[in-house]
C-alpha cells in the first residue's frame, strides 16, 4: 500500500439548528455549507477549496434544482465530480465507502460527503402559515420513489407501504423465532432504546437529550402513543429535526502533507453491501435479513475477527439492531451506538449515518480501536457496513470489496407465491395493528400463509376486538395461529383468529 492510496477521514462537521421563529431557520443548503465549513475547520482549515469529489445525501424536506451544484456555488468550490445521491438510510455509508475507494484507486485526492434536513422548520412554517425566505422550491426536481411507488398494491391499500407499518412485521416474526413472548421482546426493545437515549443525552448535536427509561419508552401514554404495534412514538425514527453533517476524506499522504496529526486520522478498512428483494412480500420470511447477515459477516471478516470497540447499529426501529446484534454474536448489554439513534439523536431522513460517521470518528480519535458503521434503507432492504479504525489497515482497501450479494441470495429460501384473494383457513406469519393519532385502533394487518402454500395480506377490522386482543396479548405470541378468511364489503379480505 502506498500512502497516496490509503484513505483516511480527516474532517467532520455537524450542526443542529433550533430557531425560535421558523423564519429564522436555516435551509438545508445552509446547513450543509455550515457542516462542510466545520469539517474543514476540524481538519485544520484549507482543505475544502481542494475538494475534487462531492456527494450530497438525498434531501426530503426541501426540493432543490440540482442541490449539489447549488451547494458548490454557495461554497465557491469546483469539484470535478458533484453527485446528488439516491434515497436510503444506508446511503451515507455507501457514499463514504465509494469515496474511500476512489482515493484508493487514485481517482480522487480529497472527497466530501454531506447532507442535511430542516423538516422541523418546514413543518412549523406550514403550521403557522409563515413564508420561508429560502432558495425557491423546484417543481421540476425529480421526486424520489417511495414505498407506494413500488410495493404491491394490496400493501398500499392496507396501509402497510410505509416503514412504520412494515418493520413491525419483522419485530413480531423475530420474537416468535427467538422464542420470546411479546412482553419479553418489548422489554428487550425498551432496554436497547434506553441505551441509545443515554448516548444521545451526552451528544451536543442530538435533538432530544433526555435519558428515557425502558418503561417510559415502551409504555403507551398521551405523549407516547402507539403508532403500529408493538411500536410507540418513542420507538420510531424522529425526522422532525434540523440537522446537517459532513465528512472530509483524503489520502494518508495528503493528510501528512497538510500537517494533520496522526491521532486525528481515521482509516477506512473496508465495507460491504447487499440488498433484499425490494417488495417485502417477495421475501422468504421475516425473522432475519439474509442481506443484513451477509453484510455483517463480511464486516467481521474485514476486522480480521477482532471485536469491534465501537458500534453504530442502525436504529430506525428496534428490530434492526436486535437482528444485527444476534448476527454479530453480541449480548444484550452492548453499547449499540456512538451517536444516539434515530429516535433520540434525531433522524434527518437519509442523513443519519453521516452524523453516525462523525460520531464514530470522534470516538476512535479519543479511544483507539475498530468501529463498525452499519446502515440500512427502505424496508429492511438495502444494507451497507463500513469498518473504520484508528489504526492502519493490514491490507489494501481495494482487496476488501467483497460481493456479498451472491452470499445473501444463496441463503434465501423459497418465496411463497402471493395470492391477492384467498379464502378458508390461513395461519398467521406476522402482523401489526395500526393506530390513529388519538390512540384508537384503525385496523390490524396480517401476513398469512394459506393451506395450499400461498402468502396473502388481510385486514383485521377495528370492530373485531377478540382477534385484536389475541394479536396484542403480551404473554402469548400469536404467530402461527390459525384463522379464517372472508371477503369484506370493500373487497379486502378480513381475517378472524380461531383461538
Amino acid at each position: 500500500m502506498t500512502e497516496d492510496r490509503i484513505p483516511v477521514i480527516v474532517g467532520i462537521g455537524e450542526i443542529t439548528d433550533r430557531p425560535g421563529d421558523p423564519r429564522d431557520g436555516l435551509e438545508p443548503l445552509a446547513l450543509m455549507a455550515s457542516a462542510l465549513e466545520r469539517a474543514d475547520t476540524d481538519g485544520g482549515g484549507g482543505l475544502l477549496r481542494a475538494v475534487d469529489s462531492l456527494d450530497v445525501v438525498n434531501l426530503v424536506s426541501w426540493r432543490y434544482a440540482d442541490p449539489a451544484r447549488q451547494l458548490c456555488e454557495r461554497l465557491g468550490i469546483a469539484p470535478q465530480c458533484a453527485i446528488y445521491g439516491p434515497v436510503g438510510g444506508e446511503s451515507p455509508v455507501r457514499l463514504l465507502h465509494e469515496a474511500a475507494l476512489r482515493i484508493a484507486r487514485g481517482e480522487s485526492k480529497l472527497a466530501a460527503i454531506c447532507g442535511a434536513e430542516a423538516q422541523s422548520t418546514v413543518l412549523k412554517a406550514r403550521k403557522t402559515g409563515c413564508e420561508l425566505r429560502w432558495t425557491p422550491l423546484s417543481l421540476e426536481a425529480p421526486r424520489s420513489l417511495r414505498g407506494p411507488d413500488y410495493l404491491h398494491p394490496q400493501a398500499v391499500k392496507l396501509g402497510v407501504a410505509q416503514p412504520i407499518t412494515v418493520y413491525p412485521f419483522y419485530d413480531s416474526a423475530c420474537a416468535a423465532k427467538w422464542g420470546q413472548t411479546p412482553r419479553a421482546a418489548l422489554a428487550e426493545s425498551g432496554n436497547l432504546w434506553a441505551a441509545y437515549a443515554r448516548v444521545a443525552a451526552s451528544n451536543p448535536a442530538a435533538w432530544l437529550k433526555h435519558r428515557f427509561s425502558p418503561d417510559e419508552i415502551i409504555t403507551p401514554s398521551a405523549e407516547n402513543r402507539l403508532i403500529a404495534w408493538p411500536y410507540t412514538k418513542l420507538m420510531v425514527a424522529n425526522p422532525t429535526v434540523n440537522q446537517g453533517a459532513a465528512i472530509l476524506i483524503t489520502s494518508l499522504a495528503h493528510a501528512r502533507e497538510a500537517g494533520i496529526a496522526a491521532h486525528r486520522q481515521i482509516h477506512v478498512w473496508g465495507g460491504a453491501a447487499a440488498n433484499e428483494p425490494r417488495d417485502y412480500l417477495q421475501r422468504d420470511h421475516y425473522w432475519c435479513s439474509h442481506a443484513q447477515d451477509a453484510v455483517l459477516d463480511a464486516a467481521v471478516a474485514i476486522a480480521g475477527g477482532q471485536a469491534f470497540d465501537a458500534l453504530e447499529l442502525y436504529s430506525c426501529f428496534p428490530c434492526v439492531p436486535k437482528m444485527a446484534r444476534r448476527t454479530l454474536g453480541l449480548d444484550a448489554s452492548i453499547e449499540p451506538t456512538v451517536t444516539g439513534g434515530l429516535t433520540f439523536f434525531g433522524a434527518p431522513l437519509n442523513n443519519y449515518m453521516t452524523h453516525a460517521a462523525c460520531g464514530m470518528v470522534r470516538h476512535l480519535r479519543h479511544s483507539a480501536g475498530i468501529g463498525l458503521l452499519y446502515g440500512q434503507g427502505e424496508f429492511v432492504t438495502k444494507h451497507h457496513a463500513l469498518v473504520l479504525s484508528s489504526r492502519m489497515p493490514g491490507r489494501d482497501l481495494q482487496s476488501w470489496v467483497p460481493s456479498v450479494q451472491a452470499q445473501a441470495d444463496a441463503r434465501r429460501g423459497a418465496v411463497p407465491p402471493f395470492a391477492l384473494e384467498a379464502r378458508g383457513t390461513a395461519s398467521l406469519e406476522t402482523f401489526t395493528v395500526i393506530y390513529d393519532r388519538d390512540g384508537h385502533v384503525s385496523h390490524g394487518v396480517v401476513v398469512l400463509r394459506t393451506a395450499d402454500g400461498f402468502r396473502t395480506l388481510a385486514r383485521v377490522p377495528a370492530g373485531d376486538e377478540r382477534t385484536l386482543s389475541r394479536l396484542t396479548d403480551l404473554d402469548r405470541g400469536p404467530v402461527g395461529i390459525d384463522g379464517t378468511l372472508q371477503s369484506g364489503a370493500d373487497g379486502i379480505s378480513d381475517w378472524k383468529a380461531l383461538a
